[in-house]
């Protein structure tokens, strides 16, 4: 799959993956550790900042963890991943496009507002 039809395919199956709220609220707080963490560990290899790299690798290690547990939450379950460069790829493009993408859309606001009238 290539990335603009991973891109595509993460997006519209995107609302129906997200709808707990227990889930929606995780995803708030954690997706800006992931990102964190993310910018941490390449800004820490770069300037050769070990403690950098290990805090960044364990902050996004930390938010995939969580928003794993958000997911079983949800009443449909995530796709599997097909592969370790599947879940990479599906991983990153959630957090570095598609959160941000629904946040901004206001798909986060409308689903949080759908699961407090269900």
């Amino acid at each position: 799959m290539s990335f603009s039809q991973l891109l595509r395919w993460q997006w519209e199956g995107y609302p129906r993956y997200h709808r707990s709220r227990f889930n929606l609220l995780l995803h708030i707080f954690v997706v800006p550790l992931f990102l964190a963490g993310n910018v941490a560990l390449v800004a820490g290899l770069f300037l050769a900042a070990w403690p950098s790299v290990a805090a960044g690798a364990l902050a996004m290690g930390a938010s995939v963890a969580l928003q794993g547990r958000g997911h079983r939450q949800e009443r449909m379950p995530s796709e599997p991943f097909t592969s370790p460069l599947n879940a990479v790829g599906r991983i990153f493009v959630e957090q570095w496009v598609n959160f941000p993408r629904f946040v901004l859309s206001g798909g986060w606001l409308q689903a949080w507002r759908e699961a407090g009238a269900a």
